[in-house]
């Protein structure tokens, strides 16, 4: 039987359409957001990428995800190809999608130009993530735990100039998220939120 709150995010992506860039904004990638049911509370399963020259996202904390190759049908074959190369988890096998979130692309010229489309799944608890070379770490962390109020945080990136800016993030079991992933996750806690207040299982 599926869990109250994952019928109630599932019903509350079903209830408004994402919005999607124009065509021609950038290169495409996908991105998932697993959740699972563990010990009675919903968990999303965050990975930290591999230190990797040149990739501008090396080390971050980040969700599994890459850009949409020829041989993808669609950007969610993609989400699903990349969590299976990532971590080991085949969606269509372990669970089913959800529905999606609104497409983003970076705010800074720094970075490439690229639009993410991210995909809500839900997993089963037997879905352990199996990290491949591009994943230095995965882990599941509660959704409540990201809800909370002490789990928002900044982060101080640092310049070639020697200044910082400071960015909006999350605190993860010690982790900071923050970028592209702190924006997809804030969109998706706000929805989860929303979803289920009235359940009073939050």
């Amino acid at each position: 039987m599926t869990d109250p709150r994952i019928a109630a995010l599932e019903a509350a992506l079903a209830s408004r359409p994402p919005f999607r860039a124009p065509e021609g904004a950038g290169a495409r990638a996908a991105v998932a957001l697993l959740l699972r049911i563990e010990g009675g509370e919903p968990e999303l399963l965050l990975i930290r990428r591999a230190e990797r020259e040149g990739d501008p996202w090396s080390g971050h904390m980040a969700l599994p995800g890459g850009r949409w190759q020829a041989g993808d049908p669609d950007l969610a074959a993609t989400a699903a190809r990349e969590t299976r190369e990532e971590v080991g988890i085949d969606v269509a096998a372990a669970g089913r999608r959800l529905g999606e979130l609104d497409e983003l692309a970076p705010r800074s010229a720094r970075i490439p130009s690229i639009v993410v489309s991210p995909f809500v799944y839900h997993v089963t608890g037997a879905a352990e993530p199996r990290p491949n070379h591009e994943v230095q770490e995965a882990l599941w962390v509660r959704v409540g735990e990201l809800l909370h109020p002490d789990a928002a945080t900044e982060y101080l990136h640092a310049l070639a100039d020697g200044t910082a800016l400071s960015f909006p993030a999350f605190d993860a079991r010690g982790q900071v998220v923050w970028g592209m992933t702190h924006r997809i996750l804030a969109g998706f806690l706000e929805l989860y939120a929303q979803s289920v207040s009235g359940l009073g299982l939050e």
